[in-house]
């Protein structure tokens, strides 16, 4: 059921245990920065849906009137998923932490308008400028979710 992942290390282990979730590529700055990449690649999951096992660290703070807790390998460093209070009871997973990743595509891109220059779109997936709002989200990724 679902997938299953780890960090770098594999001293943290992670099971995703619901059968769909929708994929969104982040071309922020700080989502550039965080990952070091030109854009990353995220899951949005029910809290619930992932379970961890392993020894995590967590980093809060507050961006734009909103607080994040990102969380991450307590040996290896790497980023696995961040909890907010944008989004109460939700997980945003990393999904480059997943074995099987290279199945996925992206659902939607969110803040092209910090897209590197170099990198092409496909034509038919939802995008947005900067983030959209919870209703335009919902409508684009009921129109193409992802089975995992």
């Amino acid at each position: 059921m679902g997938f299953t992942g780890q960090c770098r290390c594999g001293q943290v282990q992670l099971q995703l245990q619901i059968e769909s979730a929708p994929l969104y590529a982040c071309h922020c700055l700080n989502c550039q920065r965080w990952s070091g990449s030109a854009f990353a690649l995220h899951m949005l999951c029910p809290a619930q849906a992932i379970e961890i096992s392993g020894s995590t660290l967590a980093y809060t703070h507050t961006t734009e009137g909103h607080t994040s807790t990102q969380y991450a390998c307590g040996t290896c460093f790497t980023r696995l998923f961040n909890e907010t209070d944008a989004a109460p009871g939700m997980r945003v997973l990393r999904a480059g932490v997943l074995h099987g990743a290279d199945r996925l595509a992206p659902l939607a891109h969110i803040w092209v308008k910090r897209k590197q220059p170099w990198i092409s779109l496909p034509e038919g997936v939802a995008q947005w400028p900067e983030s959209p709002t919870p209703e335009d989200f919902a409508v684009a990724i009921s129109e193409g979710r992802l089975q995992v």
